[in-house]
């Protein structure tokens, strides 16, 4: 059973920047990546091995990454604007190696809030 605890929402202005936190425990055998999600649309995904997704929504603001010591999977959010203003969602799934693919499975955090306002 994978358990994902995300962190690090919060309210920023315009322009603004804010960096998520998707921290990963239980046994992850039936995974092999890690999602980012705005509501129920992906933005990002990275696999174990480092390998990354990006959505055309998330290119060129949004950087995802993840640091093996702490089991967590970040996501770095530039230049919000309030169209942004969301839950964020971690997922674990599964990352198709050639083609990038990205299929979520039934592993979700609890989401955190994001507002982007002045």
């Amino acid at each position: 059973q994978v358990r994902l605890v995300e962190s690090g929402g919060g309210l920023v202005q315009p322009g603004g920047s804010l960096r998520l936190s998707c921290t990963v425990s239980g046994s992850h055998f039936s995974v092999n990546a890690i999602g980012w999600y705005r509501q129920r649309t992906l933005l990002a995904a990275i696999s174990f091995g480092g390998n990354t997704t990006y959505k055309a929504l998330a290119k060129g603001r949004f950087t995802i990454s993840r640091d093996d010591a702490s089991n967590t999977v970040y996501l770095q959010m530039n230049n919000l604007t309030p169209e942004d203003t969301a839950i964020y969602s971690c997922n674990g799934g599964l990352r198709e190696y050639y083609s990038g693919s990205y299929t979520p499975m039934d592993f979700w955090g609890q989401g955190t809030q994001v507002t982007v306002s002045s």
